[in-house]
């Protein structure tokens, strides 16, 4: 390492988000970015590891020590050629992972101050796009076609992997432009779609032909291919049916953030198709990320107010989660720039019934409860703990996941990845399912 007492030295640093009344106000970008000085230093703090565990715990098998060192002996060039290596699409992870590697990072276990290993990806990406050392690969072509069915993160990857091993990559989605979950369910404060459209450019001049506004059957798979890989994602969200949920104003998560994506992207709506919180008590049902991002995006529809309940206890204020230590992943309290531009956070509550009043939602019949351990074992049993109350919502969004896909049982040729294969997961994780498909379609045909 260039630097290998940086670690003692330099504290860790991270770039922040914009302020908030700056923000607030738009949809762009809320993280903010170092200078390269800063993020040189930043680099440096990666420490000479006798065992670098944030190579076990990346999906993809990022080696963060690697580009790390490139990046603070200034050559971002090398830097760029190491992390591609393994990551196909930096510029998406460097913005919305939530960074395995640094929670399996030493000077995390250690001293609860990892590496910026997500920040100094997104940093290499962009100056290598800037210093211009991102070019399309030249593919010598191997004679074998592969369809991939969805160009979400996962099939994205399988068909960038495919087409540099020479496989002719046909890719074909139901919406009008590639990205899945990246365009249509992450918010541009999160993920500019710029962002996308740079990489989709490159990918079409490395020679992979997109085909868009197109449902596939996966039980009757066109012919003309060799191989197949279904990435269709998990397309049924999780719904919440409880007494009054056919009153208006009740909508799945993904119902106002992809028809937001779309309105940036220019495209209109009649006024009774628009999905906003302008104006409205909102109520946010669902703790996680998708969560999160419907709070985000409330506030700048200009929501009057943003409630967000979750059914499970509150997790522990971290940096350590007892119930889960090392090496499991910390589940601690997670406040995001989101929840820090505004909301009312309770947990330990049960959702009972919507109220209306003219077919329209007016409000949410809500239950605290508390989790008891079960005697005959499994999960645990809920528990009233006191009266019912009414939370005031005009508006309710539903951010309770989604349904692991059933698939039928597909001919060899046929591989499923990301969500489609596990159920809802991280990006990273949906990234790593594609590859693998690409390694094994690659391995049957012997184009390694």
């Amino acid at each position: 390492m260039g630097n290998p007492t940086a670690f003692l030295t330099v504290a860790r640093k991270e770039a922040g988000y914009r302020p908030i009344h700056d923000r607030i106000h738009d949809y762009g970008e809320v993280e903010q970015t170092l200078n390269s000085s800063d993020r040189r230093l930043q680099a440096s703090r990666c420490m000479d590891c006798g065992v670098p565990f944030c190579h076990w715990a990346c999906p993809l098998g990022n080696k963060p020590p690697e580009w790390n060192d490139a990046v603070y002996k200034d050559d971002w060039e090398l830097a760029y050629q190491l992390l591609t290596s393994t990551n196909d699409f930096p510029e998406f992870t460097g913005r919305i992972c939530p960074g395995l590697c640094e929670k399996a990072c030493v000077l995390n276990l250690m001293e609860h101050e990892p590496t910026t290993n997500r920040e100094d990806e997104a940093a290499i990406i962009e100056h290598a796009f800037e210093e211009n050392f991102v070019h399309p690969h030249v593919i010598h072509r191997n004679g074998h076609k592969v369809l991939v069915v969805g160009a979400g993160p996962a099939g994205l990857t399988a068909a960038t992997r495919l087409n540099q091993a020479g496989f002719e990559v046909t890719v074909i989605d139901a919406n009008e432009k590639a990205g899945g979950l990246l365009r249509f369910g992450i918010p541009n404060f999160k993920l500019n779609k710029a962002i996308i459209d740079r990489r989709m450019a490159l990918l079409e001049q490395e020679g992979i032909h997109f085909e868009y506004g197109k449902r596939i059957d996966v039980n009757q798979l066109p012919e003309g291919f060799d191989a197949y890989v279904v990435a269709t994602g998990t397309p049924t969200a999780r719904d919440l049916k409880i007494p009054g949920r056919e009153l208006k104003g009740i909508y799945f998560a993904l119902d106002m953030l992809a028809q937001q994506n779309r309105v940036l992207e220019g495209m209109e709506f009649a006024k009774d198709e628009r999905v906003t919180a302008h104006g409205k008590d909102v109520l946010v049902i669902g703790g996680g990320d998708t969560g999160s991002d419907c709070i985000g995006t409330a506030h700048r529809q200009g929501a009057k107010s943003v409630t967000q309940i979750e059914i499970m206890p509150k997790p522990p204020v971290g940096p350590d989660d007892p119930n889960n230590p090392w090496p499991n992943w910390p589940r601690t309290l997670k406040t995001t720039s989101s929840h820090e531009e505004g909301c009312v956070r309770r947990w330990n509550i049960n959702s009972l019934e919507f109220i209306g009043r003219n077919g329209k939602l007016t409000g949410v019949k809500v239950q605290e409860i508390t989790w008891e351990p079960n005697p005959a074992g499994g999960r645990p049993l809920m528990k009233p703990t006191k009266e019912p109350e009414v939370i005031k919502a005009d508006m309710v969004l539903l951010a309770m996941g989604f349904l692991k896909p059933t698939q039928p049982e597909f001919a060899k040729n046929v591989f499923v990845a990301g969500d489609a294969a596990n159920g809802a997961t991280l990006v990273v994780r949906a990234m790593a399912s594609g590859k693998k498909a690409a390694m094994d379609i690659a391995k049957m045909f012997q184009c390694e």
